[in-house]
C-alpha cells in the first residue's frame, strides 16, 4: 500500500444523531471509491465499520471504527463514531485524530440532538465542518426544509454546494452549484449529466449565496464581486476551501446512502474543500504548535485502544510528526519505557493490512504495543508528551457480580481489560458497601458493557443499584459506665470504664481522656480506643458507621492482676453499645455537589426534577451554545438514575458530573437504600 504525506491525506469524522446514516455513508464512501466490492447493510449487519456482534445483533454503531481510501490521488482516513448518547467516547476519540468532521443529518429526520452536539463539540475544538444530508432515496426527505433548520440552529456559515431537484417529489437530479451541472444517477450510483432545471429560481438563490460566501473570504474576491463579475470554479473551490479552515463556511452536501447518489460529489467536496493535517495544526506539545514534518523527530499519539482477547491489543495513532516504521524503537512519553513498533497496519473494519511505513499525518493501527490510550510515542533524541484527550466522565453506575460466583479477582481484570479501549467506563470498590462499581453514560452503555464482559471473557454478570453509604451519629450527650468482669477459675478478666460521649462536627470518632489519680492507667488507653474504634463500625440502627463522635475516658478502675488490654477494650465496646440506646442516634446520608449542562429552555424542568429528588439549585453559570451550568445539590440517594432522566428532559443535550460533598441528616421517613 502507497504511503501518503500529510498534504495528501484527509483525516474525516463522521459524526451526528443516532440513525442519520454514518456508518451507511462510510460503506457509500468505500464501495464508490472501490475499496469495497460491494455496499454492506446495517440491517443486514455487513457493513465494514459496524463488525462488533454487540453493533450486528443491535444493529447500531457502538465503537468507533477507522476505515481508509483514496480518492483522487488522496488518503481518506474515515472514523465512523457512534451516534448513540451512551457512546459519546467513540465520538471524543475519533475527533482527536480527524481535522475535520462531517455531520450526518438524515433528510426525513432533520436536525436533532445528535446532530447539534456533534457540531458544537466540533466547533469547541476548532475542526473544521461538513453537513451532509444523506437518505435522499427516503420518502418524505426534504432537503430543503432541512436547510432551513440548518440555516436557523447553526447560523449563515451554511453554505449548499450539492442541492437535489425534487419539484416533482422524488429527486430528479443532483445540482452541483459550484459547476452549474445538475446530474441523473442509475441503480448503480452512475452519473449521468441531463440539462440544468429551468426557471428554477431557488437554485439560482443558492447559487448567489454561495458566491455571497465567498467573496467575504478575501478582499480580491469581495472587490471582483461587488463589481459584478463570476467567479471561475477554481475561485470558488479556494474561497469555500479557505472559508472552511476559518469557520465562516460550513459547505452543505446531499446524497443518498443506498443508491451512490452524490456520493462522488462528496468525496470531491472531500478533498477539494477540506484541509489536510498540515492546513489544520491542533496539536501542541509544551505550547508549541506542531507542523505535520515527516522529516522531524516522530511524535504519535494514540488515540484508542482495541482489547480483544485472542487477537490481544490493537493501538491505532496519529502519527503527528516524522515517520513510523514496523520494528522501530520507540519511547512512550507517559512513563519514559523504550518499547518496539511490531506490525503497521492499515484497518478497513476489522480487516488489516501490513504495511511497512507512515508519514506525519497518517493513522495506523499497531498489534500488542505496550502502550495505552493517551500515550504519546517519541523518537529516543526527542520525547515530549502531547495533551491527553479528555473523555465525558462515568455519571451512571451500578454494582458489578458474578451471576454464578466465582473469581471476583478475575472480573477486575476482564472489567480493566474493557477500561483500557473505553475510557468512558470506570470502575471502582466500594470498601463501605463491600461493591464492586462500574460506571458508564447510560444504562445501555452498561448492558453493552455486561455483553462484552460475557462474550470476550466468559464472565457472565448481574448488575444492581448500588448501595449507599450511610453512617450514623448521635443527638445528645450521654456518660455511660460500664464493668466487664469474669471469673471462670483462675486469672480473670476485669475492665471498667466510665465515658463521656458527645456530638461533635468531626467526620470521624474523636478520643480524649481525663484520667484523674491514675483509676485507669495509661497502658490500657489504647485498648479503650480500640475497643472504641471497632464498635464505632457498626452502629445501632442499620449498622452503618458511627461518625461525629466525641468519646472522652473520665474515670474507670482496673485490678492489678485480673485487668487486662483484652478487658477494658470489651468494657469499652460495651460502653458504646449503651451509648447508642441512649443517646438518640440518627441517620447521615451522603450528599453531592452537582454541575449540570442543560439547554436553556430546559432548566425550569431539570430544577423541578432536583427539587423533587431533595435537591436544591445553588447558582447558574451562562454557557455557550444556548445551555446553563446549573450548580446544586442532591442526596447521593436520590441520583442512581438521574443521568437517564437528564437525558429524557434534554433529549440527550443534558450531562452533568458529580463529586461527594458531605453528610447530611437523613429526613424521618425518607426510605434506605441499602
Amino acid at each position: 500500500m502507497k504511503a501518503f504525506t500529510a498534504d495528501k491525506i484527509r483525516n474525516i469524522l463522521l459524526a451526528g444523531h443516532g440513525g442519520s446514516g454514518k456508518t451507511a455513508l462510510a460503506e457509500a464512501m468505500l464501495f464508490k471509491s472501490g475499496l469495497t466490492e460491494r455496499m454492506g447493510s446495517t440491517n443486514e449487519g455487513s457493513t465494514v465499520c459496524d463488525f462488533d456482534p454487540e453493533e450486528i445483533r443491535r444493529k447500531i454503531s457502538i465503537n468507533s471504527a477507522l476505515a481508509s481510501t483514496v480518492w483522487q490521488d488522496t488518503r481518506i482516513n474515515i472514523i465512523d463514531a457512534p451516534g448513540q448518547f451512551d457512546f459519546l467516547g467513540g465520538m471524543y476519540e475519533g475527533i482527536r485524530a480527524a481535522e475535520s468532521v462531517i455531520i450526518t443529518v438524515n433528510g426525513k429526520d432533520g436536525v436533532c440532538a445528535g446532530t447539534r452536539k456533534a457540531y458544537d463539540l466540533a466547533a469547541s475544538q476548532n475542526k473544521a465542518r461538513m453537513l451532509a444530508v444523506t437518505c435522499m432515496e427516503v420518502e418524505n426527505s426534504d432537503f430543503y426544509k432541512v436547510h432551513t433548520q440548518l440555516k436557523t440552529v447553526f447560523g449563515p456559515s451554511v453554505c449548499p454546494i450539492v442541492v437535489p431537484y425534487d419539484k416533482n417529489g422524488p429527486v430528479e437530479a443532483y445540482i452541483n452549484l459550484l459547476t452549474m451541472k445538475a446530474y441523473k444517477y442509475d441503480k448503480k450510483g452512475v452519473p449521468t449529466e441531463v440539462p440544468m432545471p429551468a426557471s428554477e429560481n431557488r437554485i439560482a438563490g443558492l447559487r448567489a449565496s454561495m458566491a455571497e460566501a465567498v467573496a467575504e473570504t478575501n478582499e480580491e474576491f469581495m472587490e471582483k464581486f461587488f463589481n459584478g463579475e463570476e467567479f471561475t470554479h477554481e475561485e470558488l473551490v479556494k474561497g469555500i476551501h479557505d472559508g472552511v479552515a476559518s469557520g465562516a463556511i460550513t459547505p452543505l452536501v446531499c446524497c443518498a446512502n443506498d443508491t451512490l447518489s452524490g456520493v462522488d460529489m462528496l468525496l470531491d467536496a472531500v478533498v477539494s474543500m477540506l484541509p489536510s493535517p498540515n492546513e489544520r495544526k491542533l496539536e501542541r506539545c509544551g505550547g508549541e504548535l506542531l507542523d505535520y514534518d515527516e522529516n522531524k523527530p516522530l511524535k504519535a499519539f494514540v488515540f484508542k485502544t482495541v482489547a480483544d482477547p485472542f487477537v490481544g491489543k490493537i493501538s491505532v495513532l496519529k502519527i503527528v510528526q516524522g515517520k513510523l516504521t514496523a520494528g522501530a524503537s520507540v519511547v512512550n512519553a507517559t512513563n519514559s519505557e523504550t518499547i518496539r513498533v511490531g506490525k503497521l497496519l492499515k484497518l478497513l473494519g476489522k480487516k488489516q493490512e501490513e504495511i511497512p511505513e507512515a508519514f506525519a499525518g497518517d493513522i495506523v493501527a499497531v498489534a500488542k504495543l505496550e502502550a495505552a490510550t493517551n500515550d504519546t510515542l517519541c523518537a529516543p533524541e526527542a520525547v515530549a508528551a502531547l495533551e491527553p484527550t479528555k473523555f465525558p466522565e462515568a455519571c451512571y453506575f451500578r454494582a458489578v457480580n458474578l451471576a454464578d460466583g466465582g473469581d471476583e479477582g478475575k472480573l477486575s481484570a476482564a472489567i480493566r481489560r474493557l477500561l483500557e479501549e473505553d475510557l468512558t467506563l470506570k470502575y471502582v470498590h466500594n470498601h463501605e458497601t463491600h461493591q464492586r462499581m462500574i460506571g458508564g453514560l447510560g444504562d445501555q452503555h452498561l448492558d453493552v458493557a455486561a455483553a462484552k464482559l460475557k462474550s470476550k471473557f466468559g464472565m457472565n454478570v448481574v448488575m444492581s443499584e448500588p448501595k449507599i453509604a450511610y453512617r450514623e451519629a448521635i443527638r445528645k450527650k450521654v456518660t455511660i459506665e460500664s464493668k466487664y468482669k469474669k471469673q471462670s477459675g483462675g486469672h480473670g478478666q476485669y475492665g471498667h470504664v466510665k465515658i463521656e460521649f458527645e456530638p461533635y462536627d468531626g467526620d470521624e470518632l474523636l478520643f480524649e481522656e481525663k484520667i484523674f489519680g491514675g483509676s485507669v492507667p495509661k497502658n490500657f488507653f489504647p485498648a479503650v480506643e480500640k475497643g472504641l474504634q471497632e464498635a464505632a463500625e457498626h452502629g445501632s440502627i442499620g449498622g452503618f458507621p458511627v461518625v461525629r463522635l466525641k468519646a472522652t475516658l473520665i474515670d474507670g478502675s482496673y485490678h492489678p492482676v485480673d485487668s487486662s488490654e483484652m478487658a477494658f477494650k470489651t468494657a469499652a465496646s460495651m460502653a458504646f453499645k449503651d451509648c447508642m440506646k441512649e443517646a438518640q442516634p440518627y441517620l447521615l446520608e451522603p450528599v453531592d455537589s452537582l454541575k449540570v449542562l442543560v439547554p436553556d429552555d430546559k432548566q425550569g424542568d431539570v430544577m423541578s426534577v432536583l427539587s423533587k429528588r431533595r435537591g436544591s439549585v445553588l447558582g447558574m453559570n451562562a454557557a455557550d451554545n444556548g445551555m446553563t451550568e446549573l450548580v446544586a445539590e442532591a442526596p447521593e440517594a436520590e441520583l442512581s438514575d438521574f443521568a437517564l432522566t437528564l437525558r429524557q428532559i434534554t433529549q440527550g443535550l443534558g450531562e452533568f458530573t458529580s463529586e461527594f460533598a458531605r453528610y447530611d441528616m437523613l429526613p424521618p421517613g425518607t426510605e434506605i437504600k441499602s
